[in-house]
C-alpha cells in the first residue's frame, strides 16, 4: 500500500515536472516569436503610415444624402469641401441625357446647380477634391427630385424679359389647385416702377392673375418673384418654385374696332396711327364686345372650326384653313384677329363675315408687308389692347383670354385672397 502510494505520487511530480518542462519550452520558443511579432507591428505601423500619407485630408459633403427621394428642385442640392478644394462636380439626369449646369465659389469650396432641376427626375453626382498636398478625394450620390403629384409651380406670363404692351397683365396658371390661396399669393412680389399699384385675382382654384387699376403705363419695367418653395398649397402638395423674372411696357397702342361701322382706328400714344377697315362675326356668329388683350402671335396659323365647336351636321369643322395669315389670338375660346385672304377685297369695311373672329385684307403666303393684316401684325406687341364695340354680341367674360380689364376694378379686388 505504501508502494502503490509512493508510485503515485512520484508519477504525479513526474507529470508536474513534464509541465513545468512543457512551460519552461513554450517560454523559450516564445522569445523568438515575439521577435516576429514585432517585426510584425512594425511593419503593420509602417503600412498605416504609407496609406495616411496618401490620404487626402479634403472631405467632401454633398446634401442631399445619397438615395434622398422628395428632393425640392431648387436650393436643395449643394456640393461642399473642407480641407480642399473641388476640382470636378458633375450633375447628371441619366434619363434627360443632360448635365446640369452649375456655379462654383470663387475659393473653389462650394458647388451648386445654376438652374431649377427637373421633377420626377433621378440625378447622378460625382465630386473630385483634393487637398493642399494635391492628394485627391471621391464622393458619388444619387437622389430623385419630388413628384409633380406632390407639388405644384406656377405657369407664368409673360416671358422674362420680354417687351409687351400695355394690357399684359401678370397671369399665373398653377399645375394644382390651390387650396391656400392667401399663403400662396403672399409669396407673389410684383412691383412696377411707375408705381402703380398692383393687386392680384383669383379666377379659380388654378389661376392667378395681377394687374393695376388702368392699363400699365408706357415705358415701366415691372419685376416679379415667385416664392413658392416650401409654400404649402394644398394638404400634401408643397411648391418647388423660386423664380425671379421681369419684362417691360412699350409704348401705348390701343386699338378700337367698330363693329358697326367695321373699321379699326389704331391709337399709339394717345395719338390717331391709322384707321384700318375690317370685318368683323356675322350677325350668326357675332364678335364678343370688350377690352381684349393680344395673347398669341402667329405670322400663319391653321383655323379648324371643329377646335371652337363649328361643326356642320356631319361633325365636321365648318371652315378649316391652313395658312391663315397674321394672326393673333384674342381669348382662350378662339377669338383671332387675322389676315383674310379668302374674302373679297370689297368685304372690309362693307360686311361682317366672319364666325367671331376680326379680319383684316391680306394675302395668302403672309409675305405682301403692305396689306392691312400684316401691317397690323408688325405694329402690335403681345400685351397690346383691342377692343370692340357696338357688335350685337355680349362683353366677353374676364376670365375668357387674358381679358380681366372687362372688370371692375372694386370686383377685382374682391377676388385678392390678401
Amino acid at each position: 500500500m505504501v508502494d502503490v502510494m509512493r508510485r503515485r505520487g512520484l508519477t504525479a511530480a513526474a507529470a508536474l515536472l513534464c509541465g513545468v518542462l512543457a512551460l519552461t519550452s513554450c517560454g523559450g520558443g516564445g522569445g523568438d516569436d515575439d521577435a516576429d511579432g514585432g517585426e510584425q507591428t512594425e511593419q503593420s505601423d509602417a503600412d498605416q503610415a504609407a496609406e495616411d500619407a496618401d490620404t487626402s485630408s479634403a472631405v467632401i459633403s454633398i446634401t442631399p444624402d445619397d438615395a434622398a427621394e422628395g428632393v425640392g428642385i431648387n436650393d436643395d442640392v449643394a456640393v461642399r469641401v473642407e480641407e480642399g478644394t473641388l476640382d470636378e462636380v458633375v450633375l447628371t439626369a441619366p434619363e434627360l441625357g443632360a448635365e446640369v449646369a452649375g456655379t462654383l465659389s470663387e475659393d473653389q469650396t462650394s458647388w451648386q446647380p445654376e438652374e431649377q432641376l427637373e421633377r420626377a427626375t433621378r440625378y447622378e453626382l460625382t465630386v473630385r477634391a483634393s487637398d493642399s498636398e494635391g492628394r485627391a478625394a471621391h464622393q458619388t450620390a444619387a437622389f430623385t427630385t419630388v413628384s409633380p403629384e406632390n407639388s405644384f409651380i406656377g405657369y407664368f406670363t409673360p416671358e422674362d424679359g420680354s417687351e409687351v404692351g400695355v394690357g399684359m397683365p401678370v397671369s399665373l396658371n398653377f399645375d394644382q389647385e390651390i387650396a391656400n390661396q392667401a399663403e400662396v399669393q403672399q409669396a407673389v412680389t410684383v412691383t412696377a416702377s411707375s408705381g402703380q399699384e398692383i393687386v392680384g385675382h383669383w379666377f379659380d382654384a388654378t389661376r392667378l392673375d395681377f394687374r393695376p387699376e388702368s392699363y400699365w403705363e408706357a415705358g415701366t419695367q415691372v419685376d416679379v418673384s415667385l416664392d413658392f418653395d416650401g409654400v404649402e398649397g394644398s394638404p400634401g402638395i408643397t411648391g418647388v418654385q423660386d423664380r425671379d423674372f421681369s419684362f417691360t411696357v412699350g409704348r401705348s397702342q390701343v386699338s378700337t374696332v367698330d363693329a358697326e361701322s367695321k373699321e379699326m382706328k389704331v391709337v399709339r400714344d394717345g395719338e390717331p396711327l391709322r384707321t384700318v377697315k375690317i370685318s368683323a362675326g356675322s350677325d350668326e356668329t357675332p364678335t364678343y364686345n370688350g377690352q381684349m388683350v393680344i395673347s398669341e402671335k402667329y405670322e400663319e396659323t391653321r383655323m379648324d372650326g371643329a377646335t371652337v365647336g363649328f361643326t356642320d351636321d356631319d361633325g365636321e369643322g365648318e371652315y378649316d384653313i391652313p395658312d391663315v395669315p397674321h394672326a393673333m389670338r384674342l381669348s382662350t375660346s378662339g377669338t383671332f384677329i387675322h389676315g383674310n385672304y379668302w374674302a373679297p377685297d370689297s368685304t372690309f369695311g362693307s360686311t361682317n363675315t366672319s364666325h367671331g373672329c376680326v379680319g383684316l385684307n391680306d394675302v395668302q403666303g403672309a409675305d405682301d408687308p403692305d396689306q392691312d393684316g400684316a401691317w397690323f401684325f408688325d405694329e402690335s406687341l403681345l400685351g397690346d389692347v383691342v377692343i370692340v364695340v357696338n357688335s350685337p354680341d355680349e362683353t366677353i367674360t374676364p376670365e375668357n383670354g387674358l381679358n380681366g380689364w372687362n372688370m371692375s376694378w372694386d370686383d377685382w379686388v374682391a377676388g385678392s385672397a390678401v
